[in-house]
């Protein structure tokens, strides 16, 4: 902790350093951009993530955006301090918020549709001067799409119909496994992709998320806690779904989203189910 250079730090952490003797580090599960580590001391218990794989994010804004939204009241981690180790690797604290969620019930999915939608809900000009990024929608979620002529055809036209507004913060990856669970208190984590987008957009991929690795049935519950917090149209919502599932199909060629015995039938129901699909995508 103290061989960090660390180029923002909240008083916590100043304290931290400059009173806390003995430490103990227990490895998190890692994903494939950083190691993660839970950091634990005689106070509290801390998160240190470390981009030390091919990832390197923007940690500044990220920890800037972090802030803003944990100090408008929304369900993030506190963020303590950002800096590089002695690789140059990026490098964040934040408060430890518990283990990602294993199993929902209906309050508690409706209270993860009530999270999302406070997220969207945060005005853009409290977030001036803290860089959050604008990307082309199909360059940063679709990679290699160019090679995939059976999807890209359809999600070009997709896109197109959908009429995209990015025009709010979007999480950009919103699933169980970015959210946490302390003491009957949820927090969602990982904000890499943060960025300007359509709210339409993360609220179809988490929906799609849902069904593959949850069920159906919690989906469908899902979905309809989102759409009271908001004036979606059902159809307007499956066109959204439909671009989101063909993000799946092509992150299975491409990447490696987790696959169990029930995925791929899944995945086939929701091709077979959604008006603007068919099973040829998969």
């Amino acid at each position: 902790m103290r061989e960090i250079i660390w180029l923002e730090k909240s008083e916590t952490l100043e304290l931290l350093l400059e009173h806390e003797t003995t430490v103990q580090v227990i490895p998190l599960d890692s994903g494939m951009e950083a190691e993660v580590a839970k950091i634990v001391t005689s106070a509290a218990d801390y998160v240190l993530k470390i981009w030390n794989k091919a990832s390197k994010p923007d940690v500044q804004m990220q920890y800037q955006i972090l802030n803003a939204l944990y100090s408008q009241g929304r369900a993030v981690s506190k963020p303590l301090g950002w800096g590089t180790d002695r690789n140059s690797n990026p490098v964040m604290l934040t408060s430890y918020d518990g283990t990602p969620v294993r199993k929902v019930n209906q309050p508690k999915i409706v209270k993860l549709a009530k999270m999302l939608m406070d997220i969207h809900k945060l005005p853009l000009d409290s977030l001036n001067g803290l860089g959050l990024p604008r990307y082309g929608f199909i360059s940063y979620f679709y990679p290699r799409i160019d090679e995939f002529p059976d999807i890209q055809h359809p999600l070009m036209e997709l896109v197109q119909r959908a009429n995209m507004k990015q025009e709010c913060i979007i999480h950009g990856d919103y699933h169980l496994g970015n959210v946490l669970e302390h003491e009957n208190e949820l927090t969602v984590i990982d904000w890499t992709n943060v960025q300007k987008g359509d709210p339409r957009y993360d609220i179809a991929w988490s929906i799609i998320l849902m069904w593959i690795y949850v069920s159906e049935k919690q989906a469908s519950i899902y979905r309809a806690a989102l759409c009271a917090e908001n004036r979606y149209e059902a159809d307007e919502l499956e066109l959204f779904e439909a671009i989101a599932c063909l993000r799946w199909v092509l992150l299975s060629r491409v990447d490696h989203p987790p696959i169990r015995k029930d995925t791929i039938a899944r995945v086939r129901s929701i091709l077979k189910s959604n008006t603007y699909l068919n099973l040829k995508h998969l």
